[in-house]
């Protein structure tokens, strides 16, 4: 059918069709600025397919309508999120992830890609100084990681089929936590949030009198979570400390990662996340700094055969993977998956050590400059060691946070730029994330000019 590239000569329509697709998002790209980091909405193409296939001009024209009123993450202006524009080589990447469409549920379906995922993962674990015996796989996010790693923490406890178990978690870890504690079919109460410091950091004393108290009432602690990037102000928990303690006691430590993580790639950040490799189970999410397309996360355990134990169902079907390696399908809850670690892949080799270097450096580096440029006689700042901080105005009480961060986003986004609004310990904040590579000092002077403004 003319639907399907040829398999057996080049097929000229197709690439065609791929040289002006390629056209439409060059063009895009180079018109951000002429739209705001978030454009209004607008109509959308017709959604139902007609009775006859659309021609790939008619295609390509309802697709531009589209994007036309798509959120913009290579605007300079777009700092609300963790989503910083996509590397050139991670586009490809994924580019030639859906031409390939292969699937990582087993080697035969994804030969090559399959080891490289392996290969991948093993090179980020060792970066992150973990064991010899550490692996990992891709998966569709740090939810998915996250859920993951707690239902191998589950298995690896043997307490499995118990209802009386609980995850020690801080009051300001990621809300994928309390969506994976309803998925694995527990209690709410089975979490239980610690507190933290003026810092945003898990104060560990009071996860010790937690642990003790849960102790005592006959419940048993299965993993404790600690986040090395916490959403708000960017915080890391005190690793060393707690996995001293999930040591002693003989608990499974997982560290969300998913923003901290690639600080570790790098010499000149990794003591960022310093003790990070005494994790049993770590997520990374090079998508929310390095500009790897999304999705792209990665699930990393100090003994990938923890994996298989947990996840291993057995493939009739399929046939045995070469080596001493496990199948794709059998490691983690996802069976299908695309060759997407392609994008990491590309990406990292695209920014080579050096450019990682840049990029990590470069985004601590735009923080502390609107960190310093910011009036603290009028505003609170909260932040941490990584190129997140989030401003409120220094007086008045929740219902005035509320207003002034709304009226105050509305007058940013007049002026192209956009900032996220979440509520912290009781007041709203306007929140920055500085990944974005577009944004310049000059940028960042014009920001704070319009926050420390009344």
């Amino acid at each position: 059918m003319e639907f399907f590239a040829s398999p057996d000569q080049p097929d000229p329509k197709f690439k065609s069709f791929l040289s002006d697709a390629c056209d439409m998002l060059t063009t895009w790209f180079a018109t951000t600025k002429q739209r705001q980091p978030s454009p209004p909405k607008s109509d959308l193409p017709d959604i139902a397919p007609d009775v006859e296939g659309l021609s790939s001009k008619k295609l390509l024209d309802d697709l531009y309508l589209l994007m036309l009123s798509s959120y913009q993450p290579s605007h300079p202006g777009s700092l609300a999120h963790l989503d910083p524009p996509p590397l050139t080589a991670s586009i490809v990447g994924d580019m030639i992830s859906a031409g390939l469409n292969n699937n990582l549920l087993a080697e035969e379906l994804s030969p090559s890609i399959t080891r490289l995922e392996r290969d991948l993962c093993k090179w980020v674990a060792n970066k992150l100084s973990m064991p010899s015996t550490s692996g990992g796989l891709a998966v569709s996010g740090g939810s998915i990681s996250n859920l993951m790693a707690l239902l191998v923490a589950r298995f690896h406890s043997q307490y499995s089929y118990d209802s009386n178990i609980v995850v020690m978690a801080s009051e300001e870890a990621h809300v994928s936590i309390v969506r994976a504690i309803s998925v694995m079919g527990l209690p709410p109460e089975s979490l239980c949030q610690i507190s933290t410091d003026q810092e945003g950091k898990i104060i560990v004393d009071s996860l010790k009198s937690e642990y003790y108290k849960i102790k005592s009432q006959g419940k048993k602690c299965f993993a404790v979570i600690a986040t090395a990037g916490t959403t708000v102000r960017g915080a890391i928990d005190p690793l060393k400390e707690i996995s001293d303690f999930c040591l002693e006691e003989g608990l499974w430590l997982h560290v969300d990662a998913a923003i901290g993580g690639v600080f570790g790639l790098s010499n000149s950040t990794s003591k960022l996340v310093k003790n990070i490799s005494r994790a049993n189970s770590i997520s990374v999410n090079p998508q929310k700094v390095l500009g790897i397309a999304k999705t792209s996360s990665l699930l990393l355990v100090s003994n990938k055969e923890d994996l298989y134990t947990c996840f291993s169902t057995g493939f009739p079907y399929i046939e045995p993977s070469r080596g001493s390696e496990f199948q794709g399908g059998e490691i983690g809850l996802q069976g299908t998956r695309p060759a997407e670690v392609l994008k990491l892949w590309m990406g990292l080799r695209q920014l080579g050590q050096n450019g990682i270097k840049t990029l990590l450096d470069d985004a601590l580096n735009r923080r502390a400059y609107l960190h310093k440029k910011l009036d603290k006689s009028k505003l609170r700042v909260i932040t941490g060691p990584l190129h997140l901080l989030a401003v409120s105005p220094i007086n008045g009480d929740k219902k005035m946070s509320e207003y002034w961060t709304i009226t105050k986003r509305d007058s940013l986004l007049d002026q192209n730029f956009m900032l996220s609004r979440p509520l912290y310990k009781n007041r709203y904040y306007l929140k920055a994330v500085m990944g974005n590579p577009h944004t310049t000092l000059s940028h960042l002077d014009e920001l704070a000019e319009i926050l420390n403004q009344p």
